[in-house]
């Protein structure tokens, strides 16, 4: 992921910004390709354009086992947002404790990052090695 800052004037671009594979060569001629994404859905990162590089990529190193216990964490998070979504024993509960939070200076804006802020805040409780 790179952030991207564009000319003076121009608010952001989204799509493909290199010319289309040829037809029969979509995912074998992607080596050079870029895309930009403008995100548009409610959120509090002032980061919403990215760029990426499509094509072949080899890592140079192996993964720190840092990288590998954050992996982990939003695998482990991930799945248990997911749940709590459809626990109909928690969703009222749940509603009231964003809707307590919303307003104040760091509560969470939206319901989603409520529920990874209180699932990943479980999730360092159980797995905090003090």
């Amino acid at each position: 992921m790179a952030k991207v800052k564009w000319a003076e004037g121009i608010e952001y671009i989204s799509g493909l910004l290199t010319k289309r594979p040829k037809a029969g060569k979509m995912h074998s001629d992607h080596s050079n390709a870029l895309l930009a994404t403008h995100r548009v859905a409610a959120t509090t990162n002032p980061v919403c354009t990215r760029l990426y590089m499509v094509g072949p990529y080899k890592r140079s190193t192996q993964p720190s086992a840092k990288e590998l216990d954050a992996r982990a964490r939003f695998t482990a998070v991930r799945a248990a947002v997911k749940a709590r979504k459809s626990d109909l024993m928690a969703i009222t509960q749940d509603q009231i404790n964003f809707k307590a939070q919303k307003d104040l200076a760091n509560g969470k804006r939206t319901m989603n990052a409520y529920l990874w802020y209180v699932c990943g805040a479980e999730y360092d409780a159980q797995h905090s090695n003090g």
